[in-house]
């Protein structure tokens, strides 16, 4: 998975039945493309879940979506522009679906009175795959010809002594 590089996408859709499945098939390559392949199935089901809703309770359809990957999590966030819409009663059943398969969620509403919805999915690490046992590369001593030993005693001599006792 990528850990460092933050990604930003979004994407206004007006909300019908057969526009769900296009978007989750782009939010889906958008995950790939990103290397979030483990993502892409909770993050569109979760995103799935709350188009079907905004489309079979919201009157206004439009509405915005964003992801937000910082490394570490990936958070979905869907704006729907309905001020009729209640979250705790319209999409009750939807946001307990949420909570249960996210890391995190929450609701939130703008200055016009729509709201966001938005959960968050932690990249969770790799399958660990075994290590293979190898031989030891050699080591230096084994490559190297190691020098013969000079007596201690002639190392504490004189300069001239210590060339010629080595010799």
């Amino acid at each position: 998975m990528k850990t460092a590089v933050p990604c930003y996408y979004h994407l206004d859709v007006e909300v019908s039945p057969e526009r769900v499945g296009q978007v989750r098939r782009i939010l889906a390559a958008h995950l790939r493309l990103w290397d979030l392949e483990t993502l892409v199935e909770p993050v569109c089901r979760g995103a799935e879940l709350l188009l079907n809703a905004i489309d079979e309770h919201a009157t206004d359809k439009n509405t915005s979506i964003e992801l937000w990957w910082n490394g570490q999590h990936l958070i979905t966030a869907i704006g729907e522009n309905d001020c009729e819409l209640r979250p705790d009663q319209d999409l009750r059943a939807c946001l307990e679906h949420i909570a249960v398969m996210s890391d995190g969620w929450g609701c939130c509403a703008t200055d016009t009175g729509s709201k966001v919805i938005w959960f968050s999915q932690r990249a969770r690490a790799g399958e660990r795959v075994p290590l293979v046992p190898v031989a030891p590369a050699p080591s230096l001593r084994a490559v190297l010809q190691v020098p013969r030993e000079v007596p201690v005693a002639a190392l504490a001599g004189e300069s001239s002594g210590v060339l010629e006792a080595a010799r």
